[in-house]
Order: structure tokens, then C-alpha cells, then sequence
């Protein structure tokens, strides 16, 4: 349900003067910022004070997006509301919540996610909303931390709320509040966090009444008219200089789904005209019993190319004109990426990592100019256990970083967790659980090889200081790697591993639950790395030097990969045996690479050879 200004009024409203546009942009930023930041110093959780797993947005009185997130993982995060509560029900001092990523379409894409929605009145009538949106640490469910691999269905994954009236009038239902900490594992932290959401909320509305107080509420939304249709044309003109007239296919893989079932192919093609885009992702394979079904709405797809397509623009803003540059997405009901209830949706960012990389994929088939090695998934781990001597639980999420894809210009970024999120300082973790981190550094030859090196994921060790835990695990990018282009060679996997280096040592699953660890036991998690970009033996030999130098690639890499002789000894290149090596050694490449080199139709083929043995599609 969108509720859009028609585009003939687009079209007509008047102009405010670029001075008044610019301040009015500015004023939505700070708004939404004041907002996050009060989020995450009043917040109790960890999750959402360390990681910073939240945002917040705005939008205008007929319920588009003014400023909203570089994160792809959401739908229309207001129809859910408007469709359960008709804006001529709404009074002023009204919030409205859900959890429910069913009944919300995909607003939010698993159960710990809380939105919280309240609108701005001025003079008695809606000029606007204001939300917030965070990820809770505990809402029940089989497991703590409500997430496990081990789901099978919603209901595993914690309490699911429909769009309700939290507030009415500014009046607090005690009654839906109580319920929902009781089903908490955790009441007094989710009973902080919703407190601090509720403040952020407040807060946006103060900060756009003083908006709508300087510039009035119609010419704030000529502004807002002007500011969407900037991006929206901007974004809409990147897509069609990106996607000549014609069709392009690009296929990507997720390794499994924990419960038996994998590859699972994520299937698109997009078809250009001169003036329409549309996306076509009914070929995808089928939803999965285990927990990596993602329900996605089409504004993620839609958010996922306008973040390409302003990318290095910060005079456009996130808004709802990044929601209308295709023209429409076709999606399969019963899909992994549109899931019928009640699959379990809780380890869902294995999935739109591959969506994310499919997305890409199309870019770099029909713009190879413009190509970018895929990056790969991050890690998401949850520690679970009791103190000794206390016998007190204590429950740790653990996001640890991946490599990222090389780009045209530039290697791809080492060590990053996931766009605006923070992982864990070791410090807060060793001050706050029974642990000890032994190791936290790049993991070298990760990044995958190219005129452009992949980003290199981490490698992080920790050893158990409790009598008993368990651990859940997750990581994607181990059966198939983030692929390479222009001659860029994939990233290396990663892995599990438990007591490296000593006799019960062994390598564990990637996507398990229930991972006993006793005292003394150290757990390996070294993380695989981005896509490389052109071919290795075209990177000057002094950035391999470097790389060397650095840690990030192994003389034996440099050698083997790069062509490059090197002496580290003396910290030299041995630029004559370097050329003549990379002469003799040299080999063809094409567009794509996952330990072999592809063309697009190859790599298409490829993943419907992989997949069909083992998952049939409907």
C-alpha cells in the first residue's frame, strides 16, 4: 500500500528556492540523527548500544519516505499501519508497533525487529510520521536470542505482534505491554529499549513541528516534493545509462539452509526498455524448512539499486524516490525470497546477502565497466551460557566481519560487518562475558585476487572461561564464495573451527545450533573474503608488496596469484623476474570467477546445474 502524491502534482507544485531546500534537506538529516544517537545512548541492549542494529525515519503526511536507511532489508515499514488503522482514526499522541513480518509484507523481515510509529499533527490534522526501528536481543522463542538456526517455523522465533495502538492518545496499554515482556527472557532490557525507541519517536516529531513551524506545513511538503523527485530522477536516469534496452539474467547461490536442503539459487532477470525496468524473480527456488526464507518486499530490490545508483551523491537523500526507479517486480509465492507462513524467517540475511550479490550481478552483466566483485555475508553468532558460581545466564550475540568486492578503481573494503553496524570491542566482550579473545587480525589470501584485491575477512579466536556453553553459528560464502569480475578471481571461504591446532580440533558446520563448549575451548572464526576486480597479474607489484607487508596476502599468494617475486626479507620486488614470470604464467579470463571463470550464460547454466540435483523448483 503506498500512498504517493500523484505525478501531475508532483509535476505542477511549486518551486522553493535552493537555499530553502538545502535547509529543509538539512533539517531532515539532523532530525534523523538526533534521533539515532538518542536512540542508542538511552538503550539497554547491547545489540542496539555496541552493534547499533537500529534506525529511525520520517515521512510526509501522505506517507512517503523522507529520509530513511542504506539498509535493503525492509519493506514499506508505514502501510502495515495505515492498512490496520485508517489516518482518520489516528489522534494525536497515538504510537503504533508490530513485529510480525507476515502481516507487515516484509516491513520488517524477522520477529526481533520492533517498529514504532507515531504521527505529527499540526492545527488537529497529520502532517507527517515519525518511527523508529530496532533489533530486540530477546523476545522469546525456542532459544534465547529468539533467532536459532534450529527454527523451523515463526513460531520458534518469539512473539509475533500485528500492527497494534500501543499508545492511545498518549495513554499506554499496560496490558498489551505486560504480555509482551513476559514472553522476554529479558523484560527489563526489552522494557529499556522500547522506552528509548518511544524517545527517539518523540523526538523526530518535536524536530519536524519546528519544521513545519518555519516553513509551514505546505511549503515543507513543496520541499519534500522537490527533495523526492531530485533522487527519484537522478536514480531513474543511472538505471537506464546502467541497462541498455535488452535482458539480463544473473543466477546466485546460498550454500544451505541448515535443515538438509541446499544450493539454493536466487534466480533474476531484469528486462530494460527504453522507458520501464522490470525484475523478474519468479524463478527462484523454493522456500525452505529451515530459517533463511526472507520475505522481500519489492521496495528492497528497489532500495538496493538507488543505493548503487547514488552512490557518491550526498546531494541526494534516501527517500522515497529510490522506491520508484523500477517499474515492477515479479515475485513467486512460495519462494525463499517470498515465503507463505509460517516459514521461519530468523537467519533471513544468509538470504539477502545472495539478493544483495544477485542485484549486483545484473549490474555487472550489463555494465562490466561499472562491474564489483560480490562481498560476502557477515558472521552472526549468539553465545549462550551460565556464570560460574552464580549459575546467572548471559546470552552474547557475536557479528564478526567479512571481506568486501573490489570495485574499478579501488580494492575492496577489509573487515567490514554490515553498512552503518558496529561489531563487538573486544574490550566490551572480555569485561561482560566469560571469555577471552586470543586472536582478532585479517585473515590473509581471503580477499580475492584481482587488478583490484578483494577486502579480506577477520579471523577471530576466543576461548571459554565458563563451565558450560553453547554457541550458535551462522556464516555464508563457504560452498560458494563471493565471485570475482573482469578477470578478478573469487574470495576464499571461510570457516568454523574449533581447538585449532590441537587434537580434538575439527571444523564445524556453517549454519548450526547447539555447539557445546567447555572451559579451555577455543573457537576459530575465520571469515571469507570479497570478489576481486581484473586480473591479479595487473596489480602493480608494489601494492602486492604492500599487501604483503601488511599481512593481507602471503608471500606464497603473491607468487602464485599475483606473479610477483618478492624478496621480504630486504622488503623488495624483484621487478625483471616479476615481468618475466607473469609473461610466462599469464592466463584468459572471463567476466565472472567462483573457482573457475564463467561467462554470463556459463555462470546461469552453472547454478541450475548445481541446484536442480537437490532442490526442484515448482
Amino acid at each position: 500500500m503506498n500512498h504517493i502524491v500523484p505525478e501531475n502534482q508532483l509535476r505542477n507544485a511549486p518551486a522553493v528556492t535552493p537555499v530553502t531546500l538545502e535547509i529543509v534537506k538539512g533539517a531532515l538529516r539532523s532530525a534523523q540523527a538526533e534521533m539515532e544517537r538518542l536512540l542508542q545512548r538511552t538503550a539497554m541492549s547491547p545489540v542496539i548500544r555496541e552493534k547499533q542494529d537500529y534506525f529511525c525515519g520520517l515521512f510526509d503526511r501522505d506517507g512517503r519516505l523522507l529520509i530513511g536507511t542504506k539498509l535493503p532489508i525492509l519493506g514499506n515499514i508505514l502501510a502495515p499501519i495505515l492498512e490496520e488503522f485508517p489516518i482518520e482514526t489516528m489522534r494525536e499522541g497515538d504510537v503504533y508497533w508490530y513485529d510480525d513480518p507476515y502481516l507487515s509484507k516484509g516491513g520488517v523481515s524477522h520477529t526481533p525487529d520492533q517498529v514504532f510509529v507515531s504521527p505529527i499533527f499540526v492545527d488537529g490534522k497529520i502532517a507527517g510520521f515519525t518511527h523508529s526501528w530496532a533489533h530486540f536481543l530477546d523476545i522469546g522463542g525456542m532459544r534465547s536470542g529468539s533467532t536459532t538456526p534450529d527454527a523451523t517455523e515463526i513460531f520458534h522465533e518469539g512473539i509475533l505482534i500485528p500492527p497494534v495502538r500501543l499508545y492511545r492518545e498518549g495513554v499506554l496499554n499496560e496490558d498489551l505491554f505486560r504480555t509482551f515482556l513476559r514472553n522476554s527472557r529479558l523484560p527489563e532490557m526489552s522494557k529499556g529499549d522500547v522506552r528509548a525507541m518511544m524517545a527517539a519517536v518523540e523526538l523526530g516529531r518535536r524536530r519536524m513541528i519546528e519544521l513545519f513551524d518555519r516553513f509551514g506545513v505546505e511549503g515543507a511538503h513543496i520541499a519534500f516534493d522537490q527533495l523526492i523527485r531530485q533522487t527519484r530522477d537522478y536514480a531513474r536516469a543511472q538505471m537506464h545509462e546502467i541497462f541498455k534496452p535488452g535482458e539480463y539474467r544473473f543466477a546466485e547461490l546460498i550454500d544451505t539452509d541448515g535443515h538438509g536442503t541446499g544450493p539454493i539459487a536466487i534466480r533474476m532477470t531484469l528486462t530494460a526498455t527504453k522507458d520501464r525496468i522490470e525484475i523478474d524473480c519468479t524463478e527462484t527456488d523454493d522456500q525452505t524448512r529451515g530459517p533463511i526464507n526472507f520475505i522481500m518486499h519489492p521496495s528492497c530490490v528497489q532500495m538496493m539499486f538507488g543505493i548503487y545508483a547514488v552512490a557518491g551523491h550526498p546531494e541526494f537523500m534516501f527517500n522515497e524516490g529510490l522506491l520508484s526507479i523500477i517499474d515492477e517486480v515479479k515475485l513467486r509465492e512460495g519462494s525463499v525470497i517470498q515465503p507463505r507462513f509460517p516459514a521461519s524467517l530468523g537467519q533471513r540475511s544468509v538470504t539477502l546477502s545472495r539478493v544483495t550479490s544477485a542485484c549486483l550481478g545484473l549490474i555487472n552483466v550489463a555494465s562490466p565497466d561499472r562491474a564489483m566483485g560480490s562481498s560476502s555475508a557477515y558472521s552472526a553468532n549468539k553465545l549462550r551460557g551460565t556464570w560460574a558460581g552464580s549459575g546467572e545466564a548471559f546470552l552474547k550475540t557475536m557479528a564478526i566481519a567479512a571481506g568486501q568486492g573490489a570495485r574499478p578503481n579501488s580494492d575492496g573494503p577489509d573487515a567490514i560487518y554490515y553498512l552503518n553496524q558496529q561489531n563487538y570491542p573486544v574490550e566490551f566482550a572480555e569485561q561482560n562475558y566469560p571469555l577471552v579473545v586470543k586472536r582478532y587480525a585479517v585473515n590473509p589470501d581471503s580477499g580475492g585476487p584481482g587488478r583490484w584485491r578483494g577486502g579480506c575477512g577477520v579471523i577471530r579466536e576466543f576461548e571459554m572461561r565458563s563451565e558450560t556453553a553453547s554457541i550458535s553459528l551462522r556464516m555464508s560464502n563457504v560452498d560458494f564464495p563471493a565471485y570475482g569480475v573482469a578477470g578478478g578471481m573469487s574470495g576464499r571461504s571461510g570457516q568454523f573451527i574449533i581447538n585449532p591446532g590441537r587434537p580434538d580440533e575439527r571444523v564445524l558446520p556453517s549454519l548450526q545450533d547447539g555447539v557445546v563448549l567447555r572451559t579451555g575451548d577455543v573457537l576459530r572464526i575465520a571469515m571469507p573474503g570479497g570478489g576481486g576486480f581484473g586480473h591479479p597479474f595487473d596489480r602493480e607489484p608494489e601494492r602486492v608488496l604492500a599487501d604483503v607487508l601488511g599481512g593481507f596476502v602471503s608471500p606464497e599468494s603473491a607468487r602464485d596469484e599475483y606473479g610477483v617475486i618478492l624478496d621480504v626479507a630486504s622488503e623488495t620486488v624483484d621487478l625483471e623476474a616479476t615481468k618475466a614470470h607473469r609473461a610466462a604464467h599469464r592466463w584468459q579470463t572471463k567476466l565472472l570467477h567462483r573457482r573457475d571463470y564463467f561467462d554470463p550464460d556459463q555462470w546461469w547454466d552453472h547454478a541450475d546445474s548445481v541446484t536442480h540435483a537437490k532442490h526442484a523448483r515448482s
